[in-house]
């Protein structure tokens, strides 16, 4: 008990550094260049709240019960050597993650014209092709960067013949797909199958499934854009609270409350079903263990629920008013430094980020640390935000920024150590959360309004530039490491153990 109170002060200070330089961004907008009224303020507040709280629940629950499940499940389904179980397994996983995913189901609301269940359902088809084509990679030790040259070109050629109303869409979906629920999971699966290898490349290869499940959607939408045609439809802004009191700021919330209280549980359901089988099939894990993970599991319900709940109910209306009340300003393009500023400290309160980032530090022994790749991140993101705004403000199609933008990322990859080019790619997509939908979307979307701009071709695309960045600054941090590494003595360069895994049970990999 003294233990996980423990743990939980210590997410707790995690996710107030998180959010916090948020909550003092925008209350010193509000109070200078962009004021709200104090509904929408309060709406903010009482949303950041909950954003914090559910954050602590979300990263424990995560740590304790989706990580382990996701490795153990990759450890089994990988030692069946079994081709066939191996595809349908992990397609049927693939789809059934996605259909789970809450980001997902963010972006499908705010799209016009393209019905939820018609874009959801493209979306999770295209990851679960390609969650399985990630595991046939790890299996038969492929390349990574061969692959995603060939599949980013692919998705390039498509957008010729794409109507432009799909283009941004496409790329952000790839963004959203790889957000809270599907990051631990799929991360941690691939951890698993790579236990099972006792190659030195195994460590390098457990990275890269979020990298190609990303592609999945892109190509996905892309191809559906080509055969679907759509009615027009009008965008729908998120409704602007009036409140007068703190009963009916309550009311607000509560009302909301139970919509995210029954989607999660949705969302968790195909997962928590998927290892149950297992776990009654195969797994057959101690009580203890079996108990640890329904913790867990209960942890990250509640985290999941605070959370959403905050970031939509709060943190959209808020980024949508700050966007247009900004961009309606004589020197609007300040919206562009301002929102460089948000993104750099945004990414730091997406929950799948600090999954990725401990993933990364213990799978190098240190080597990585978790604050180097925070600082990458932030980087990446303050940028590609920064572009995302001067594209509201000009309406500069996306191609003229995804095009060089990916050739930069592919180029890199031929010169850096394997490991950070799927730790990059991985962290695009892991980097265009929640936060990213519920705040930033709307904060361009808002902004677009003002301008007069096209809402799906200059506002869309927010995801994209937050997916695409971090693959240029995470890979330009492997060049670094790899010169102070060329430069340090040989008996301090970092190297990974060499272990027998096929002589270890399920428990000892995990332990390790």
């Amino acid at each position: 008990m003294k233990n996980s109170l423990l743990k939980l002060r210590e997410k707790l200070t995690e996710a107030l550094n998180s959010v916090l330089p948020i909550i003092g961004i925008v209350m010193i907008l509000c109070f200078t260049i962009a004021p709200i009224s104090s509904s929408i303020l309060l709406c903010f507040l009482m949303g950041a709240a909950m954003i914090v709280v559910g954050t602590m629940f979300f990263t424990l629950g995560a740590e304790i019960s989706m990580t382990p499940m996701g490795e153990r499940l990759g450890t089994a389904i990988t030692r069946s050597k079994k081709l066939s179980i191996i595809v349908i397994l992990g397609f049927v996983l693939g789809f059934i993650i996605t259909i789970s995913e809450p980001d997902l189901q963010v972006l499908a609301e705010q799209v016009p014209s393209i019905p939820n269940r018609t874009l959801i359902l493209s979306v999770a088809l295209g990851v679960g092709v390609f969650l399985v084509i990630a595991l046939l990679r790890m299996l038969f030790s492929i390349a990574l960067p061969h692959m995603l040259i060939v599949f980013y070109i692919l998705a390039f050629v498509l957008t010729l013949f794409v109507p432009q109303s799909f283009l941004a869409v496409a790329f952000d979906s790839g963004g959203v797909t790889t957000g809270p629920m599907t990051v631990p999971f799929i991360m941690a699966f691939g951890i698993g199958i790579s236990a099972i290898r006792n190659d030195r490349h195994a460590s390098d290869d457990s990275f890269g499934l979020v990298a190609l499940c990303s592609i999945g959607p892109i190509l996905a939408v892309l191809i559906l854009g080509m055969i679907y045609r759509p009615n027009e439809s009008a965008y729908i802004p998120p409704v602007l609270p009036e409140i007068s009191n703190s009963v009916e700021l309550w009311e607000l919330f509560r009302v909301g409350l139970p919509t995210y209280i029954r989607e999660i549980a949705v969302s968790l359901f195909p997962i928590i079903l998927f290892f149950g089988i297992f776990q009654i099939a195969v797994l057959k894990l101690s009580k203890r263990n079996l108990r640890k993970i329904i913790v867990g599991l209960v942890y990250t319900y509640i985290g999941l629920v605070l959370f959403l709940t905050g970031a939509n109910v709060g943190f959209m209306p808020a980024g949508n008013y700050l966007g247009q009340v900004i961009a309606s300003l004589d020197y609007n393009w300040i919206i562009v430094l301002i929102g460089m500023l948000i993104g750099f400290f945004i990414v730091k309160a997406e929950p799948a980020v600090y999954v990725l980032n401990k993933q990364v530090e213990e799978i190098t022994d240190g080597a990585i640390p978790a604050r180097a790749m925070s600082i990458s991140l932030s980087i990446g993101v303050a940028v590609s935000i920064g572009i995302a705004m001067l594209r509201v403000l000009t309406g500069i199609s996306i191609l003229w920024f995804i095009i060089p933008g990916y050739a930069i990322a592919l180029g890199l990859s031929f010169f850096v150590p394997k490991i950070f080019t799927a730790i990059a790619f991985d962290s695009g997509g892991v980097a265009s959360g929640p936060m990213t939908a519920t705040f930033l979307l709307p904060f361009a979307q808002g902004a677009c309004t003002s301008v007069g701009g096209n809402i799906v071709t200059d506002a869309f695309g927010v995801v994209a530039m937050v997916a695409m960045t971090p693959l240029i600054t995470i890979q330009i941090l492997g060049m670094i490491y790899q010169m102070q590494q060329r430069s340090a003595p040989k008996d301090q360069v970092f190297s990974e153990p060499a272990l027998d895994f096929d002589q270890l049970d399920d428990d000892a990999i995990i332990e390790l």
